[in-house]
């Protein structure tokens, strides 16, 4: 029996150390790598690289050759071949070749390379939302689980607090309403307790779709979490360098690959080239061939005013992309000024939180309940000190996540990651 009893420890024990190894640790940088190397949406931007890629590789390529093959100068009725003084009847074979003006083949090679730009720009804007989404919710699961703590710490707190009141109130040192009213309140932590697990599964599934993972894998956070001091930024913000973000960026390489799409129609106005080789062969003449060569005139009127239209059109699509890539700096430039500002202000109020707040309710808390030791304190006033105390640290780590999640949006218009 005893011997039983040892190999069922044994195997409890290398059952936990396999589930703490399979319970890894990531901060956010590793969350992000992770997001990088397998999320799918990313690798679409991949594929349509290579897409492009494999598209330029053809831009240059002529039209095929055309073969005709012709029976020439056949009569319908037969019997007027004996008439004929010289039979012409015969078979004619000519291929034809279509060359495309160089300039045209330049043209369109350049365009299509141009949109390799434009995604790459999209696959970075795209990154930045995933990780901005990720940020949210690595944030929300580190405030769930530091409340989970204080939670934990208080409850604690109050059932001996209950615990103390109950073995007084036998002796009429407590009234039974606040007793009452202690156990309640312990019945709301324990929702409240709920509430965050809930929270931190939540954002653990998030996280866990984001790295393309199972979404019960189980992972812990960072605990160590501070936010990031950006209140040197304010004097960056003049410079309009970080107006260079990729979605910007995205619109300026597609207002280029637009004006090389404009420079390939304008090349309608370069002539075309052809070359036609012809052989005839008749049965009562010698064979005889032809070459003919052939130019297209884009300049006639009827034809021109094809590719000038599309030319002024694209004009005016550039003009109207120049203004989304204005609004949309303005919009950059608004979106990131106000979450600075923001978060100046929300930092401060995190700080007198940490400083002057908390440290005042604890310190009028150790006083009742030091006065409550001493049978000189009452049991409502200390429990109304204890509820005062643990309303301010859920709204310090509120704070904190305001301060987090004004720094995410700050990163994400900022495009820092």
């Amino acid at each position: 029996m005893k011997r039983i009893s040892l190999l069922l420890i044994g195997l409890l024990v290398a059952v936990a150390s396999l589930r703490a190894q399979d319970t890894v640790r990531l901060s956010l940088p590793q969350v992000f790598e992770h997001i990088d190397e397998t999320y799918p949406q990313l690798r679409l931007y991949q594929n349509r690289v290579r897409s492009v890629r494999a598209l330029a590789e053809g831009a240059k390529s002529w039209m095929p050759p055309t073969v005709s093959l012709a029976l020439d100068q056949f009569p319908y009725r037969k019997e007027m071949v004996e008439t004929m003084p010289v039979n012409l009847a015969g078979y004619m074979v000519s291929v034809q070749q279509m060359i495309p003006n160089p300039a045209k083949l330049n043209a369109r090679k350049s365009y299509i390379l141009s949109q390799e730009n434009v995604l790459r720009q999209e696959e970075k804007w795209a990154k930045n939302v995933l990780h901005y989404t990720a940020r949210v919710y690595y944030y929300r699961r580190y405030t769930a689980e530091k409340k989970l703590v204080v939670v934990s710490e208080y409850s604690d707190l109050l059932r001996m607090l209950i615990k103390t009141a109950k073995d007084r109130y036998v002796y009429n040192q407590a009234d039974l309403p606040t007793v009452f009213k202690a156990e309640a309140l312990l019945s709301e932590l324990n929702n409240m307790e709920t509430m965050l697990r809930s929270q931190v599964a939540e954002s653990s599934i998030g996280l866990n779709t984001l790295m393309s993972r199972d979404v019960n894998t189980p992972f812990t956070i960072d605990s160590a979490l501070q936010p990031t001091n950006y209140q040197s930024d304010f004097a960056l913000l003049a410079d309009s360098s970080f107006l260079k973000r990729s979605d910007i960026l995205a619109v300026e390489n597609r207002i280029q690959s637009m004006r090389s799409n404009q420079r390939l129609m304008a090349t309608g106005a370069r002539p075309d080239f052809g070359i036609q080789l012809s052989h005839s062969q008749m049965k009562e003449m010698p064979n005889s061939f032809s070459i003919m060569g052939m130019v297209t005139i884009p300049i006639a009127p009827w034809s021109s005013r094809m590719y000038k239209s599309e030319v002024r059109s694209m004009e005016f699509e550039i003009q109207a992309m120049e203004n989304e890539k204005a609004t949309m700096q303005l919009m950059a430039n608004q979106m990131i000024r106000e979450r600075i500002t923001m978060l100046a202000y929300e930092t401060r109020q995190l700080q007198n939180y940490e400083t002057a707040i908390i440290p005042a309710y604890r310190s009028n808390l150790e006083s009742n309940l030091l006065a409550y030791r001493q049978n000189t304190g009452n049991f409502f006033v200390l429990l109304d000190a204890w509820n005062m105390l643990l309303m301010k640290e859920l709204e310090r780590i509120d704070k904190l996540g305001q301060v987090f999640n004004l720094q995410a949006e700050y990163e994400y218009q900022r495009e820092i990651n």
